[in-house]
């Protein structure tokens, strides 16, 4: 049938889908707490709505003059990353076995291609009279009451919540300083400091292989704790470079070892010398303190930082 000339075009109602059908405590899960207040991101409201979110943006630019600032904004890079991890569930009446959090990869190399829009509860309650559906009238009565559910419950944990918020964003900054790190290395550029924290064990194994890889002539280690798992890292070195390690004991295990590593692989010179505390990595003529013994990057918190002197001058000093 034709449009009438004299009337504005409506949008066509959907069947809803299993989505539209959530209950309240089920919508709780997907309201998220960004820029101070509580938001529904739009592929969740598409998914309600029986809609592609393609579609929900669509009709949300034909009509931005009634989506201002607060009632709808578009999220940063960082913020899309935590907001899957933000705790968003009222928790009372759910299965205890299903998860507080739903996550997003936040893992290094996430690529987040599209940034999300975020609707806050006037956002939302505009929604319904842009997108004129039956199923949306619906929906967005049982979100309405989502909202209001969530309010009481973020009042009732609010030092919770900042104290959430805070940590997300000290592991924001953590990772765009290990990130740095890592560009830097890739780029051959050696870093100047950083910190690992527990649980980072494989970021911090690469890390010391990289500085290895990164000699062009010696490999010199000052650490009090060695065994079979450091001269396989400092296998990484170029068939070229020299490798010595200076500990305090050489026990029966780790000579058997040092025995049958050099007869297989370049050789790795390792000598006894009990005068130092800390841990020192000599990459050619620079410095590394590490605040662990290589054996154990990654296991606990530990820092780095490239030294002001020559590694001549160090090396210099062992009698």
């Amino acid at each position: 049938m034709a449009q009438n000339g004299n009337n504005p075009p409506t949008t066509p109602a959907l069947a809803p889908t299993d989505h539209s059908l959530m209950q309240g405590d089920e919508i709780n899960s997907l309201i998220y707490f960004i820029r101070g207040v509580h938001v529904m991101l739009d592929s969740d409201l598409a998914a309600l709505y029986g809609i592609e979110t393609k579609r929900l943006k669509e009709q949300v630019r034909r009509n931005a003059n009634r989506f201002p600032i607060d009632f709808m904004f578009e999220l940063t890079k960082e913020e899309a990353v935590v907001s899957r991890s933000q705790f968003a569930t009222l928790n009372e009446g759910r299965d205890s076995s299903r998860p507080q959090f739903a996550t997003l990869n936040t893992g290094r190399g996430s690529n987040i291609k599209y940034l999300p829009y975020a609707f806050t509860e006037n956002g939302v309650a505009m929604l319904s009279s842009v997108l004129r559906t039956s199923t949306a009238i619906e929906v967005n009565i049982r979100i309405m009451r989502a909202f209001t559910a969530a309010r009481q419950f973020f009042t009732a944990n609010q030092h919770f919540f900042q104290r959430l918020s805070s940590i997300e964003y000290r592991q924001i900054q953590t990772d765009q300083r290990l990130d740095e790190v890592f560009r830097r290395l890739d780029a051959g550029v050696q870093p100047q400091q950083g910190i690992f924290f527990d649980g980072q064990v494989f970021e911090a194994y690469t890390f010391a292989s990289d500085l290895i890889r990164s000699a062009k002539q010696s490999v010199i280690l000052i650490d009090n704790y060695v065994d079979d798992t450091v001269l396989t890292l400092l296998d990484k070195r170029d068939k070229d470079v020299t490798a010595q390690i200076y500990t305090k004991a050489i026990t029966q295990q780790l000579a058997l070892d040092i025995r049958k590593h050099n007869a297989q692989f370049a050789p790795i010179t390792v000598n006894v010398f009990d005068k130092a505390h800390d841990r020192f990595l000599c990459i050619d003529n620079t410095v590394y303190h590490l605040g662990a013994s290589l054996k154990d990057l990654g296991r606990r918190w530990f820092a780095f930082s490239k030294m002001e002197m020559p590694a001549t001058e160090l090396t210099s000093k062992i009698i």
